[in-house]
């Protein structure tokens, strides 16, 4: 699978009524830390057939931000059933993104 865009319509289909666990990119254009983990995002949707990668930019999609509190950028969070199960802040490694999803999904 390839990371996938979402919106403010779409986000409880695509993400809350996933039957996978999802990671959700809170990102925004201008945000270079943003730009710096959107590669590992890529190569982690690709190698995860058990996994959703989605993002959200902030800019267009005020609600679904403000719904679940995104005040800095890149925020990650993965929701299981509907639910979120984890939230970071912050840029990280591909090999430690790959560690918080494994311990939280």
């Amino acid at each position: 699978m390839s990371v996938t865009e979402t919106t403010d319509d779409n986000f409880d289909t695509d993400v809350l009524q996933s039957s996978k666990p999802v990671v959700v990119d809170f990102w925004a254009e201008w945000c270079g830390p943003c730009k710096q983990i959107a590669p590992h995002l890529e190569e982690l949707a690709s190698e995860k057939d058990d996994l959703k990668v989605v993002k959200v930019n902030v800019d267009d999609n005020v609600m679904t931000a403000s719904r679940f509190g995104v005040r800095g950028m890149p925020t990650l969070m993965i929701f299981k059933d509907g639910k979120v199960a984890a939230t970071h802040l912050g840029a990280m490694s591909k090999s430690r993104i790959a560690e918080w999803v494994a311990e939280n999904v």
